[in-house]
Parts: C-alpha cells; structure tokens; sequence
C-alpha cells in the first residue's frame, strides 16, 4: 500500500469552517452493504434498532491554542503556541516562531499565566507553566482559545461560537486539544430519542491530541508510526460491549478515536479493561475484534483516519463512497457532514 493509493481531489469549497446547527441537521451518508442513502442526522432515530450501542468518547477539549509575548532586551514579538499533551514536567507544545525560541527563555500569555521554555527539539518545545492544577486550569481558561484544526484556522481565528461549536455534549474529562468531530453532530434530544428506542451507550475517554492533524510522510503506509494519546476503557465499559456483542446486538463507534481505543482493548478477541497511551495504527488488513460499524465525518486524503475506514469497508468501496460524497456536496471535515458506514 502506497500513499498515493489514498490520495483524492477535494474542492476547495467543501471543506467546512463552521458546523451545521442545529447540530443533527447535518447530512448523514448511510453506507450499508453494496447501498448508498442520502440522509441526515437526526435520521439516525430510524437507521439505529433496539439493541445497538454508540462507543462515546467524552473527552473535553481544552482551549489548547495561546497568544503571548517573548521578550528579548527591549524587544518584544509575538509567539503562537498550541499545546499537544501533557509531558512528565509541564506540556508539550507546537509554536510560531519555533526557531526563534531559546530554552529558557520566558512567555507571557496574560497576567495569571506563563510559562518557560524547558527544551527545543526541531519540531516542538516543552514548556513549564507557573501554575498547576485547578489554577492553571482557571489560567487556561482564560487566556486561551479553542485548538481548531489547521484547515480551519488558516482561513479564520476561533470565536466565543467554537467554545461551543468544538465540544460534545457529553464532553466531561479535560485533556484532549481536538475534538472527536463524529461525536459534535449529536444533541440532547437526539441521545434521549435513541436511547428511549432501546439503544444503549458505553463512554470510554481518549484524550485527542494534536498529532491527529499530521501528515503521512512516508510513501509505504506500512511502515508510519501513530502519536500515542492517552485512553481509558473501564471495566464496567469493557462489560457492556462485550455483553451487546453476546447478545448478538451492533458495537458501533461513534468517531474513530472511540474506534481506535475499543479496538486497543480487544487485541485478545475481546474488550478488556484498558488504560494508557494508544499508538494503534489501523489500515487495510486490520482485523476489528470489537466494532460492527462506524459513525465518523469525511477526512483528509492521504490521512491514517481514510486508511482506518478503507480497513473497515474495504479501500474500493471507500472509492466509491467519497466520489458520491464529493458529487453530492458533502461537506468535510471536523465541521462537516457525517457518514455511517456499515461493513
């Protein structure tokens, strides 16, 4: 498999920069045995039957992008960070201008909050705050925005609308700095509608981060090597899938991140209790112990999220289904439309 094997023409204009709203009026592309349906999301209510189960993911995105000041002498410039994890001592972190930063050396993000530049590698820094816990948390909240995605933030900045718009409803666990974009399509009253018609849901935790955003850059898919992010899957999670899949009932993911974490946990055949960093890498040939199906938004070509569902449907019909998408006007992306797609 070669990287060119993933590649597709996108227009320009289908790439979303902000999402549907109400958040269900989104398109749903149903892709169900050799079929293709052209539905919405609040459609869901009559795809879903009685026995199935959404995998959540309820990460809570934190406002990860920042805006300080660095100073040098009398001189004083501007530096973008955008933090990427958690690091043993403070956070790993992408910044503009990279190479104009010297260990040491300190950033001034707003009156609460800075922080100082610990180590420098050719790609990222890692950076020691001033504060920790619920106060850097405050800080944080603050004085900074909502981490969207490149695509989106080359064209416009985040706004009060994205604090909103990049966050699930069901969003409980701070720590990842990008959203679990399937997951942005449901509301309050859609989760109550399925689960008033009989189907259940599990919430596993898999902290996003940044990584998800970079490109392939080897020309063998084989050989790429995954960002490793943190997930947990509890025993009482692990439970319920693996009781639905006895009850011969649906397992079906709602985003890749929740994908990707389930199926770190049944590597034995099985969903086991489960907690740490995930680097899985799935692309055709992969084996799914755990997942029947797939709701998750249209993604990038040449991306590792459009060779997981190629392993899913198969790289043929996931041709097919991104033509109809693009003919149809789909729209891309983490703010873009849906599809479910059902092996």
């Amino acid at each position: 498999m070669k990287l060119a094997d993933f590649d597709f023409d996108l227009p320009e204009g289908l790439i979303a920069t902000r999402p549907a709203r109400p958040r269900t009026s989104a398109r749903l592309l149903l892709a169900e045995g050799g079929t293709i349906r052209d539905l919405h999301v609040r459609d869901l209510i009559d795809v879903f039957r009685p026995g199935d189960r959404l995998v959540l993911n309820n990460t809570r995105v934190i406002p990860a992008r920042l805006s300080g000041q660095r100073q040098r002498g009398a001189a004083v410039a501007r530096v973008e960070i955008t933090l990427m994890e958690p690091a043993s001592d403070g956070w790993r972190a992408m910044a503009k201008p990279l190479r104009k930063l010297a260990v040491g050396e300190q950033i001034v993000f707003s009156p609460m909050l800075s922080a100082t530049v610990a180590e420098k590698s050719d790609t990222d820094l890692r950076l020691v705050f001033n504060l920790t816990g619920d106060d850097f948390d405050a800080a944080l909240a603050q004085a900074g925005a909502m981490p969207l995605p490149p695509y989106i933030a080359a064209k416009r900045a985040p706004d009060a609308q994205d604090d909103d718009d990049y966050q699930t409803v069901f969003a409980r666990h701070k720590g990842a700095v990008a959203a679990p974009t399937a997951s942005l399509h449901f509301d309050a009253a859609l989760l109550e509608a399925l689960r008033a018609k009989g189907v259940a849901f599990t919430e596993v935790t898999l902290h996003v981060g940044a990584g998800t955003f970079l490109p392939v850059k080897v020309e063998d898919v084989t050989t790429h090597r995954m960002h490793a992010e943190w997930g947990q899957v509890s025993a009482e999670a692990a439970d319920q899938i693996n009781a639905t899949k006895a009850a011969g009932g649906r397992v079906i993911p709602v985003g890749t991140t929740a994908l990707r974490l389930i199926e770190t946990a049944a590597r034995s055949g099985r969903v086991e209790p489960w907690k740490g960093p995930t680097d899985i890498f799935i692309y055709p040939g992969f084996v799914f112990h755990a997942t029947d199906a797939l709701m998750t938004n249209f993604h990038l070509p040449k991306s590792t999220l459009l060779m997981l569902v190629s392993a899913l449907m198969g790289k043929d019909r996931m041709d097919r289904i991104y033509a109809h998408a693009i003919a149809g006007k789909y729209r891309f992306f983490s703010y873009g439309d849906a599809s479910l797609l059902m092996p």
